[in-house]
């Protein structure tokens, strides 16, 4: 059976399965900024916010999802229906450990589901993902046509909006209009200073095994700088898992701080918000590196940090790409990978001065995913390749600037297959 439960304005009806909350209030509301307003049962954290709403693909690592620093300010909406069935666990989460409380999240601020969450049903679950939620500062909310809302989301865009979850459902329609259409969204938005560990921070930690955990590196060959915009853990586990050390500085780290290290390699990482404004102080910085000859590395936010400070630009995308089952093809290897993507921005290849080169792109819209600078170690990806979640087609990447450091060096190169 099915039951309008949704308005937008007017201007398109949302139906869902009738859930069970259908008589009585709703719990929890999102409205756009556009007036839009869509109706469901709360979850999670209560309280309003605003952020900019977009949708995922996964159907995996929710866990993961919703902890990446990149989604800092935003809404995610799954498309796939049942989230929470295998609980929380720690083990799972991607957000690096900062000293900030956990109702201060630096990943993402909200999140919709088409189904309510049910009672986890895996050996390794140890919460309710509705309390992890909670403790985690995070708004949900469920029993909506998630297809419906993805779909307004390609059609229009992303849109800035606000989450709303108050038990008893009391809500001011006409307030959380207001706080949805005055938001100034991400553009011009600085949020790497927020969700970075803010000091030099050492990590070994390695990559997770079935059934053994997390084990420290103890084999330290080179060492890697990561300019941390909002770095993913699992980013720096794989890099640790090759045989590096890595020291983490903040995104506001001068070239004069990153090289002082003596770095074998620099990376750039992931992160949220308009690179153009991270830019403003982060650029000076990776154009004194590249000065140099050590090798350079970009993901995501670093991507398009390089981008910029080799004379490129960077735009705001239409609906961004989000999920764990993006095609990129690799110009250098001529093969297609399926890749884990999270980013609103992209960079304009046609800007790409003279020596800098495309060498990945977006298979389903043709939008930059890579670059390499000609004759130089310093190459990036928009794509993550650390693949958490997502698959792993892409983490010969990590390989490739293991080699760019052993080519620097002068040693013997590593299969990257």
């Amino acid at each position: 059976m099915e039951l309008n439960r949704t308005h937008m304005s007017g201007k398109m009806t949302m139906t869902t399965n009738t859930p069970a909350w259908t008589n009585e209030k709703p719990t929890a509301l999102i409205v756009l900024a556009d007036g839009t307003t869509i109706e469901g049962k709360g979850c999670g954290a209560t309280g309003i916010v605003q952020a900019e709403i977009c949708f995922n693909t996964a159907i995996t690592g929710y866990q993961e999802i919703l902890t990446d620093p990149s989604y800092a300010g935003q809404v995610v909406t799954f498309t796939f229906p049942h989230i929470g069935n295998v609980g929380a666990n720690d083990e799972d989460q991607e957000m690096l450990e900062t000293d900030k409380p956990a109702n201060s999240p630096a990943g993402a601020v909200g999140a919709v589901f088409k189904a309510d969450i049910t009672s986890p049903s895996n050996y390794r679950s140890a919460q309710h993902l509705d309390e992890w939620l909670k403790g985690r500062g995070i708004i949900a909310m469920s029993g909506i046509d998630t297809r419906a809302l993805t779909n307004l989301i390609r059609e229009k865009g992303l849109a800035n909006c606000v989450i709303a979850h108050d038990p008893k459902g009391n809500f001011d329609i006409e307030d959380l209009k207001s706080k949805a259409k005055q938001w100034s969204g991400l553009e011009g938005l600085d949020l790497a200073k927020t969700v970075g560990h803010g000091q030099d921070k050492p990590w070994s930690e390695k990559p997770w095994v079935w059934d053994e955990g997390y084990s420290n590196s103890s084999e330290e060959q080179y060492h890697i700088v990561a300019m941390d915009f909002g770095v993913k853990r699992n980013i720096l586990r794989l890099m640790a898992g090759l045989g590096c050390k890595v020291t983490i500085l903040p995104a506001t780290a001068t070239a004069q701080e990153v090289l002082a290290h003596k770095p074998d390699g620099v990376f750039l990482s992931n992160g949220p918000g308009d690179p153009a404004a991270t830019g403003e102080y982060s650029v000076n910085a990776i154009q004194d590196i590249l000065e140099t000859d050590v090798p350079v590395f970009g993901i995501c936010l670093g991507h398009q940090m390089l981008a910029l400070a080799l004379g490129a630009k960077t735009k705001k995308m239409h609906q961004g790409h989000h999920g764990a089952n993006h095609p990129v093809k690799d110009h250098t290897t001529n093969k297609v990978e399926i890749v884990s993507m999270n980013h609103g921005f992209a960079v304009d290849a046609d800007t790409f001065p003279e020596g800098v080169k495309e060498t990945h792109i977006s298979l389903f819209d043709g939008s930059n995913c890579g670059l390499a600078v000609d004759g130089k170690p310093v190459f990036s990806v928009q794509h993550h390749p650390e693949a958490s979640p997502g698959p792993q087609d892409s983490h010969y990447l990590f390989k490739r600037f293991l080699n760019l450091i052993k080519e620097n060096k002068g040693e013997a190169l590593v299969n990257e297959a």
